[in-house]
């Protein structure tokens, strides 16, 4: 059986107790005139009262028991719903005699409740409820962790979302400010012409970007299918049929590892916008930030752990090479010359296959040295060609995209680009990138002939942008891990963990 300790067997048998009395213990129809928040808003005035209560109204709460003390022929109780917590008192006198016995005994800390009553001031000063009924909604299994003072293991925290949210309230806070964010996202771009669109989630080829992906079977059909590892080249195809500007807010999914800044499965939104360029994306989501900070009444320097991040507009902007110079504190002397970059990594205790090429010892560099020291908003722009495969080439320098990565609190947010539109250019970087996937690189793109096709076609001057969701969240939350703005993040099943736990 589930329910197996003895706390739960004796709660067991009090829900058993409350059907033999004639309660049911999990009743319907269960209504409320108002949230615990409406109750202290609708009755603020008994605080000003010289009787210090009003009987002559009554309103009903509902709410789950957080903290329980009696004492004989009375109790208080603390009931919590998803607006706040309100203080209730419940007595002998106000219940009725026989019920109050059962109450005492059947009801505990845990259970949600339907109370009606009265409101009035404690000795305390508190706004309170003063019950003149009491009924069982929901009688709860297992009991809550002790005490009120919240749940702390986090590995439990992250596997028991709902046991988090009851314990810790101020979670909550954080998912509705997630909501709220991308509530705040989708207006921002639905009042700038752009549509919001729904592209596939399972893809014949992997493609959109450099990562390993989920791969799945569809039985049907007897083929492979890929769940996305972005939604770009459907996105772009749409701009090739005529939606010149739209927008996607959902999930990606890349088969990688877990860390504070990386879950299997992630939200972004990505947006296209035709006869616009890398520029434009900038400039766009330096306004995005004013609003968000505007919507979300937050100042222009947010604390963030110790970094203090100052989003005043607009961003700084640095070029790729300045940036392994001027941030890194590279030698700008060997940012080309490959011996000497592995000298310098082997110098830094870093190991680096040696068979990498400029641009990816480049990239090493800029991993270690440049990235962990961006913490004001900064737009790193002209990456090389060589990691940009979608990107267009700058007319000015062919080796270099017109692209750019933005980063804040020492980690990437988005990334956007003047899109590719030469199919012939296009179909060549995807040669490139399957001779890279037959040398090992199993993040590589795969060829993708049909959205070679769609671009033969024709897809105007365009510029796109991928933003994090989740990471986005955790900068304007203050949450120093992807779990903590996941809902349900991806977790190791818990006997594999143990297994690793018992050899170390």
């Amino acid at each position: 059986m589930i329910f197996e300790n003895q706390y739960e067997q004796q709660r067991i048998e009090k829900s058993q107790s409350l059907k033999d009395i004639g309660k049911q213990p999990y009743p319907h129809n269960i209504k409320r005139e108002a949230t615990t928040a409406e109750f202290k808003e609708k009755f603020a005035y008994v605080l000003e009262d010289e009787n210090k209560r009003d009987e002559s109204k009554s309103l009903s709460v509902n709410g789950r028991i957080k903290f329980l003390r009696l004492m004989g022929k009375a109790a208080f109780a603390k009931i919590e719903d998803e607006s706040g917590v309100l203080q209730i008192y419940y007595s002998r006198d106000g219940i009725g005699e026989e019920w109050f016995k059962n109450v005492k005994k059947l009801v505990e800390v845990g259970d949600i409740v339907s109370v009606k009553g009265f409101p009035f001031v404690t000795k305390t000063g508190e706004l309170s409820l003063n019950a003149t009924s009491l009924e069982i909604a929901t009688k709860s299994i297992k009991p809550l962790p002790e005490k009120f003072h919240g749940l702390v293991d986090i590995e439990l925290r992250y596997r028991q979302r709902y046991l988090d949210m009851i314990m810790n309230p101020e979670v909550k806070d954080v998912f509705k400010t997630r909501v709220k964010i991308v509530s705040i996202i989708r207006h921002f771009f639905e009042n700038r012409g752009f549509l919001e669109v729904e592209t596939p989630m399972m893809h014949p080829i992997a493609g959109g970007a450099n990562a390993r992906p989920f791969i799945t079977h569809h039985n049907a059909l007897d083929i492979e299918r890929f769940l996305r590892i972005a939604p770009e080249l459907y996105l772009k195809r749409l701009v090739v049929g005529g939606f010149e500007a739209v927008f996607e807010i959902n999930r990606n999914f890349r088969n990688e590892g877990m860390d504070q800044t990386h879950n299997p499965e992630f939200t972004m939104l990505e947006f296209y916008w035709a006869y616009h360029n890398y520029q434009d994306l900038m400039a766009l989501t330096e306004e995005l930030f004013e609003k968000l900070l505007s919507e979300l009444n937050l100042p222009s320097s947010l604390s963030y752990g110790e970094m203090q991040i100052d989003f005043s507009t607009p961003f700084k902007k640095i070029s790729w090479d300045d940036s392994l110079v001027e941030i890194g504190e590279v030698p700008k002397e060997i940012i080309y010359d490959k011996e000497a970059m592995l000298l310098y990594l082997k110098e830094k205790n870093l190991d680096t296959d040696k068979s990498l090429s400029v641009v990816k010892l480049q990239t090493e560099l800029f991993d270690h040295f440049v990235e962990p020291k961006l913490i004001n908003p900064t737009f790193v722009t002209h990456y090389p060609i060589e990691i940009s495969p979608l990107a267009r080439r700058s007319d000015e320098n062919p080796e270099i995209a017109d692209r750019f990565e933005f980063f804040a609190a020492g980690t990437e947010i988005a990334n956007g680009f003047n899109e590719l539109n030469d199919p012939i250019d296009q179909y060549k970087r995807f040669k490139n990138q399957i001779e890279n996937k037959a040398d090992g690189d199993d993040e590589a793109h795969e060829m993708d002939e049909e959205y070679v096709h769609a671009l033969g076609y024709g897809l105007p001057p365009t510029a796109g942008q991928g933003l994090g969701i989740d990471r986005l969240v955790m900068l304007l939350t203050n949450q120093h891990s992807i779990r903590d703005v996941i809902l349900f993040p991806a977790m190791k099943p818990i006997k594999q963990q143990e297994n690793e736990e018992d050899k170390e």
